[in-house]
């Protein structure tokens, strides 16, 4: 069965790449991570490395789906309930991002490595530090892919939607570590519009709770499902 939410969790994967706290420091972090010496460009040989990250917070990311889509299989009877307040909770995720209300979702804990990490295990547990200590900037998107990811009430479409989410992230963060110069140039470009990215975040984060709320991905999926069968 097609899953026509699958577009919109790699679009809030894109638009946690280029979040205003995310952004700015992918230079830093390339530099860290090898790909990046000098201001020279690229040195396809650290594609692996940078693909190595990009797995370790991917593999972090699904694991949690798992984690969040067993929660809700193991709440059976109560599981309407625990949708309805994921459905609240991201709703309230959603226009934070718009209006910043809520002070203490603003602290957030940082990846700073002293050391180059080395080798793929290295860089993999580096990406994996990524994919646990970054928020709030890919906090509110991430709660809200998992609590997609949970309703559906399938362990499959769980990671599905975390693995698609991850890919969101990470080809942008790929691409940047291939293409640097073009990179600094393009992101000075969505550096300015990060006030816009941030509303579009904010307003996909609203249509995600009100869907999860509602019931409304299943029910789509079901209308999609009846269109191709006829």
């Amino acid at each position: 069965m097609t899953e026509p939410s699958v577009p919109l969790v790699f679009v809030a994967g894109l638009l946690s790449f280029f979040s205003p706290c995310i952004l700015p420091l992918i230079p830093s972090y390339l530099s860290i991570l090898g790909s990046v010496k000098g201001g020279a460009g690229v040195k396809p040989a650290l594609f692996f490395t940078t693909l190595s990250f990009i797995l370790g917070f991917s593999t972090v990311f699904i694991v949690l789906s798992v984690l969040i889509s067993a929660t809700f299989l193991l709440m059976g009877g109560i599981s309407t309930y625990l949708r309805m307040a994921a459905g609240i909770i991201v709703i309230v995720l959603g226009l934070n991002v718009l209006f910043d209300f809520l002070a203490f979702l603003n602290y957030e804990k940082r990846l700073h490595l002293s050391k180059r990490p080395r080798g793929f295990a290295g860089n993999f547990i580096a990406g994996a530090c990524f994919g646990t200590g970054w928020t709030p900037c890919i906090g509110p998107v991430l709660t809200s892919v998992l609590f997609l990811a949970g309703q559906s009430g399938k362990t499959g479409i769980a990671i599905l939607y975390l693995a698609v989410y991850s890919a969101g992230l990470g080809l942008p963060f790929l691409a940047a570590a291939l293409f640097f110069d073009r990179f600094l140039v393009s992101s000075t470009w969505f550096r300015t519009h990060s006030a816009v990215l941030q509303k579009i975040s904010g307003i996909l984060l609203i249509c995600f709770g009100l869907m999860i709320l509602t019931g409304g991905f299943s029910s789509l999926n079901g209308l999609i499902q009846k269109w191709q069968n006829q």
